[in-house]
């Protein structure tokens, strides 16, 4: 199978192929490419879309119009694209949660290229989220409301087990090395602060270093494997969210699924989503709420006080990997600025070392 990275690889033939992993007996006549966000402007980070409109299809009552993520070709993601492509074809289908629909995904191991034919979700007006799109009160409850139904489809499961064994805990395999050694994501936050002064500065308003925040999410995700954990996004930063007219909050981009606690989706929307004067009058309540939305599905969640704690450590994990690993290139200036100012804010605010350091060993 050929499987497009860029624009130009974009053919009738390797569309169809695509298509024919969900679809076996379809046929894509022609394809034109309408637009495409490739590395260097500011709209992606590790993967590209293409957005392409189909024509003359048989054999499938498929859309005029998808978007088609690519990988790029020079970042070692393949554990990310293995396990984006995973979620579309091994989970998707039973999650009741809003998430783009999935006509087509491969990943080819050898080559490291994966391919996702993605619903367009402009067809429907929403909005994408980032931190420089105000979101409302009543669009961040609905994903929370979203996440909630996310982690009680899966909480303290034994599929794990069984067949969602290739959902990988946060403390061992593929993605856990790639966050975690030394000549890969540690290397790249190392470079990031010696290179980016405003991130040099950042981290070092919060009395750290890359070494200590390294050694916080350690402890603190070794403390969280001890608890229930479920399927978490495990990117859920705004920017991985869109909003339907009506408010209705949906997630995109599942290349961190994992197998995780609940905080590391719940902290990481919160802190992003909202401005630190908001977060602050507002963030208790919100996590009351998931937790009542959680108990709602039959969850017995952790009550407010220890989920409180589990807030206040999770904000380590949110700023170490979640942004210090991210260049400027990948999402322009502004939004890797204020996603940093954010997150370091919230540090300070919520006393994450405090709450790390007292955290059982």
């Amino acid at each position: 199978m050929t499987i497009p990275t860029s624009p130009s690889e974009i053919t009738p033939s390797s569309v169809t192929e695509l298509i024919r992993t969900v679809h076996p007996g379809a046929t894509v006549g022609a394809v034109e490419v309408v637009a495409a966000h490739v590395f260097g402007e500011g709209h992606v980070s590790t993967a590209g879309r293409i957005e392409v409109e189909i024509r003359d299809v048989q054999g499938a009552d498929l859309p005029s119009r998808m978007v088609i993520k690519v990988a790029r070709p020079d970042l070692p993601a393949t554990p990310l694209y293995a396990n984006e492509v995973a979620v579309y074809t091994h989970l998707r289908d039973e999650l009741a949660i809003e998430t783009p629909r999935c006509f087509g995904a491969r990943f080819d191991a050898r080559s490291g290229r994966f391919g996702l034919a993605l619903e367009d979700l402009t067809s429907r007006q929403v909005t994408f989220g980032n931190v420089l799109v105000p979101v409302s009160l009543e669009s961040v409850r609905s994903i929370l409301a979203q996440v909630a139904t996310l982690h009680a489809a899966t909480w303290g499961s034994e599929r794990f087990e069984t067949d969602l064994s290739w959902v990988q805990p946060h403390t061992s395999g593929e993605l856990h090395t790639l966050f975690s050694h030394p000549g890969l994501a540690p290397a790249m936050i190392s470079a990031q602060i010696d290179k980016v002064p405003f991130k040099a500065e950042i981290v070092a308003s919060i009395g750290q270093d890359a070494n200590s925040l390294q050694e916080q999410v350690r402890r603190a995700q070794g403390y969280q494997a001890t608890l229930p954990t479920s399927v978490v996004h495990g990117d859920l930063h705004v920017g991985n969210t869109y909003y339907l007219p009506d408010g209705t909050g949906g997630l995109i981009d599942w290349q961190l699924t994992s197998r995780g606690r609940f905080i590391h989706d719940v902290g990481y929307y919160l802190i992003t989503a909202l401005p630190a004067d908001v977060r602050r009058a507002h963030e208790r309540d919100l996590l009351a709420f998931y937790l009542d939305e959680l108990a709602a599905t039959g969850v017995t969640p952790p009550d407010l006080d220890e989920a409180w704690d589990e807030y206040r450590a999770s904000a380590a994990w949110c700023l170490y990997i979640g942004w210090l690993t991210t260049p400027v290139d990948n999402y322009g200036w502004s939004i890797n600025v204020v996603n940093h100012i954010r997150l370091a804010t919230a540090y300070r605010d919520l006393a994450t070392a405090a709450a790390i350091a007292d955290l059982p060993t």
